[in-house]
């Protein structure tokens, strides 16, 4: 495995058993199997235990919180050869739940399921992602970006007729017109772009105050990667760029995105940022941005653990970017 490879989400090897998800057969015994597991999920929260080594749970299923389920499970994979599902539970309702916090960029509010140990918590997956081993993230995300398209799909895109769930959880078909549809997943490109000793990072609204992060935009449909990467920084901040090359990926489950990392090498330096884009972009040295790293500027903060970006970024500073 490449070391590009180690980023948060950036896969685990998990055996995703694809050939069963059209077999009724296999799927039924798999159900049945003591030694299936599952995960829950709660309003786009995974159950985790919280205590370190912090994990993601798999719990039997006749466990009693599946009961709050609704729809049927959907395959994620195998783990040692037993199957493994997740359920949505998001018709629980906690008690006093304080839902101001649901939703925010780095939702701080835990979710206890009553029974459980008190460590057993839903909790925002974008706050707990550094703590999941790489196997635990991996599920975590594809679960999440799965049921996430479920949300947001469930009506046919050609006639409009509400669609059904099949292939395990893998496909919506259309009752009406036939048409299948499938999880979708949208190209991101997120740029390292430096200037000889400095790097390009930006900010956006409604980040936490003093967060700067390297830019990134959305690949347009007849567009390849590298043309995105040129656009969308000439877009945001004025900044031509020559070379682009390619270094990393990550699945970014929130809500259905493949983050591609790439280097980018700037041809200009001045800065003229779009307003409507960004509200901010500046250059940073090494030096700067390792001192940005190690906690010494107060004015700036770097990108959240987990993301690519800090993962760019700190294989930048050490050098070990492959």
């Amino acid at each position: 495995m490449r070391h590009a490879e180690t980023v948060t989400f950036g896969g685990s090897g998990l055996d995703r058993a694809a050939e069963m998800r059209g077999d009724a057969d296999a799927l039924a015994q798999a159900l049945t199997h003591p030694d299936t597991r599952t995960i829950v999920f709660w309003r786009g929260k995974p159950l985790i235990h919280r205590d370190r080594p912090a994990h993601l749970l798999r719990v039997a299923l006749d466990h009693p919180i599946l009961s709050n389920a609704t729809e049927a499970p959907i395959l994620l994979g195998r783990e040692d050869g037993a199957a493994r599902f997740v359920h949505d539970i998001s018709n629980w309702e906690p008690d006093d739940l304080d839902t101001a916090a649901l939703g925010g960029f780095l939702d701080p509010s835990e979710q206890h399921y009553p029974g459980l140990p008190e460590a057993d918590v839903f909790a925002e997956l974008r706050r707990v992602m550094t703590w999941l081993s790489p196997r635990d993230a991996e599920l975590a995300a594809t679960a999440k970006a799965v049921m996430g398209w479920h949300l947001s799909h469930g009506f046919c895109a050609k006639c409009g007729a509400a669609s059904e769930i099949a292939q395990a959880g893998w496909q919506r078909t259309c009752p009406a017109c036939g048409t299948h549809h499938f999880p979708r997943t949208d190209p991101v490109v997120i740029m390292l772009i430096t200037y000889g000793n400095s790097v390009l990072v930006g900010r956006s609204p409604g980040w936490p105050e003093g967060m700067y992060s390297l830019l990134a935009g959305f690949v347009e449909p007849g567009e390849t990667l590298e043309a995105a990467v040129r656009r969308e920084v000439f877009e945001e901040s004025g900044v031509q760029v020559g070379q682009v090359d390619y270094l990393s990926s990550q699945p970014w489950p929130f809500p259905a995105s493949l983050m591609f990392g790439c280097h980018g090498h700037a041809t200009s330096r001045e800065i003229t940022i779009d307003p409507t884009e960004i509200e901010d972009a500046i250059w940073l040295t090494r030096e700067e941005m390792m001192a940005v790293f190690a906690g010494e500027r107060a004015d700036i903060l770097p990108a959240r653990k987990g993301a690519i970006a800090h993962f760019l970024i700190e294989n930048w500073l050490a050098d070990t970017l492959d």
